[in-house]
This record gives C-alpha cells, structure tokens and sequence, in this order.
C-alpha cells in the first residue's frame, strides 16, 4: 500500500470517530450540525477511478448510519455527493492538468476555487441529508436554517482540517 492510501484511511477512521462521537452531538442554535467526515470523499485525488469513489462514499456514510442510527441516509447522500464530485470540480476547474496535485485542496487549487467547491459539495451534501431526514417540507424555514447553519459550520471545521492536512513544504510556496 502507499503511503497516501494509507493517510486516506487513517483520515477516514478519525473522520468516522470524530463525526460519530463528538459531532454528532453538537448542534449550535438547534440548527447547526457539522458534518465533517464528508471531508474524506471532498479530499479524494481526482485520479482515482470513479468506481472507487462511489464505493468509498457509500461505505463512507454506511459507516456514519451504523453508529448514527440513521437507516441509509448518509450513505445515499455520501453516493450522490461522490458522484458529484468532478462534475463540481469541473465547474471551477476546466482542465484538471492545471492541478498542482491530484488531491483538491487549498494549495492545489487556490483559496478561490478550494473555497467554491468546498461550498458548493457541502450545500449539496446538507441539503440532501436534511431533506432525506425530514422527508417533508412542512417546515420550509427550519429545514433552510439547517442547511445554511450545518454547510457553514461544516465548511469552517473543514478549512481547519485542510489547513493541518496541508504539508508544511506546501505551505511555504
């Protein structure tokens, strides 16, 4: 195995950890959940084939609706937001040689595009866990507040991480 699976898998297993004991049970202003483990399928090199990252995505969220009691809804959006993924990518980024690494993230796209996409994939994945969770759309405020409050919190939490993720050498440039 090579040393960058092996960091994806490290990252998921704390991802999966953090977001089932510790996030899952923070929710600011009864609105704001983050979901942070979403990182990981955001984070995934673009050179990896699409079989992979659906199937990565859908365990991924299997994972989080086992510990969470949540009957398949985070592995259904976590499958929709893996294939979304280049689609997205591509809307900010038209050519993919123009990545500096194949992994997207702050340095290799710029603080812009990172920014966009970022923003972009986690309304995309808040949007459709709370509109699966609250199959209804009987309250149309609150099922709003939910998916702006969750996306930002989620997208600040996830700047952090991408930011420790970053190697130094990188940094520096």
């Amino acid at each position: 195995m090579s040393k960058l699976t092996l960091q994806f898998i490290l990252l998921g297993v704390i991802l999966v950890f953090a977001q089932v004991i510790v996030f899952n049970h923070i929710c600011l202003f009864n609105v704001g959940v983050p979901m942070v483990f979403i990182y990981l399928i955001i984070r995934l090199p673009i050179t990896l084939a699409v079989n992979w990252v659906l199937t990565i995505g859908f365990f991924l969220g299997l994972i989080v609706d086992v510990y969470s009691d949540t009957y398949g809804m985070n592995a259904v959006a976590c499958t929709v937001l893996a294939m979304l993924k280049r689609p997205v990518l591509r809307l900010y980024v038209p050519r993919e040689e123009d990545l500096v690494r194949p992994e997207p993230s702050m340095m290799s796209l710029g603080a812009g595009v990172y920014m966009k996409y970022l923003l972009t994939l986690t309304l995309i994945y808040c949007a459709l866990i709370f509109t699966i969770e609250a199959f209804t759309f009987f309250n149309p405020l609150q099922l709003v507040l939910r998916i702006i409050f969750s996306t930002f919190l989620s997208m600040i939490i996830m700047l952090g991480i991408d930011s420790i993720m970053t190697p130094r050498s990188e940094k520096r440039l």
